[in-house]
């Protein structure tokens, strides 16, 4: 199957040329390292999650351009499938790496149910937090446009998007919770480390942008 996932990562690499950086190819990279990681203790077809962790964000580019007005998952599934079934992979195959793909997001009604959805869930998640996490955050909001910081921005009011759709916004919505959230035993003990770092820094900013330090 080496020659199939060569394959597929050219044919989604071509998917990222016009996404933006925060959700850039090299993010794709680091899940996969991620799952490389994570899938051996849990179980997973590697043909699977490799194939997934590829595949899991190429609707990025279609939903960017409308500011998130669809589900990237959603979308990422069904341009997937025609890539899979383009390579003649099997339809059992195909069915799996759709169902990791449709159950990856954070924000999602769609359950991780396999042991590779699992996996590129949390392999997904632990990008968006610790040092990295944090760097994607600020690149983010830069690319919309968004303030640099304000430490009291209330996420109930704030428009996604928006000027105010900071990075420590995103902390405040997302990125806090995702350690307790996550669904492998591997996953969640690095999470926990990258968490930690996560919140000191955010409490450092703070107390700089107030003054205090």
């Amino acid at each position: 199957m080496k020659d199939i996932i060569n394959k597929i990562d050219g044919k989604a690499k071509s998917f990222f040329k016009g996404v933006r950086g925060s959700h850039g190819w090299d993010h794709v990279t680091r899940v996969l390292a991620l799952c490389e990681r994570i899938g051996p203790p849990e179980n997973c077809d590697m043909t699977v999650l490799r194939l997934s962790a590829l595949l899991h964000d190429i609707g990025r580019d279609e939903c960017d351009r409308i500011n998130g007005k669809k589900c990237h998952a959603e979308v990422g599934t069904k341009l997937a499938g025609k890539v899979l079934v383009e390579e003649g992979v099997s339809s059992e195959v195909v069915e799996q790496v759709l169902h990791c793909i449709a159950s990856h997001r954070f924000r999602n009604d769609v359950a991780p149910q396999s042991h590779e959805a699992r996996v590129l869930y949390d392999a997904d998640k632990l990008d968006s937090i610790g040092a990295v996490g944090v760097g994607r955050a600020f690149q983010f909001a830069g690319e919309i446009g968004a303030m640099f910081h304000d430490p009291d921005v209330n996420p109930e009011t704030t428009e996604s998007y928006g000027p105010g759709d900071t990075a420590y916004c995103e902390y405040l919505v997302k990125l806090r919770h995702i350690h307790g959230k996550m669904l492998t035993v591997t996953g969640s003990k690095m999470a926990t480390a990258r968490h930690g770092f996560m919140e000191e820094f955010f409490e450092r900013l703070n107390r700089e942008a107030e003054g205090l330090l």
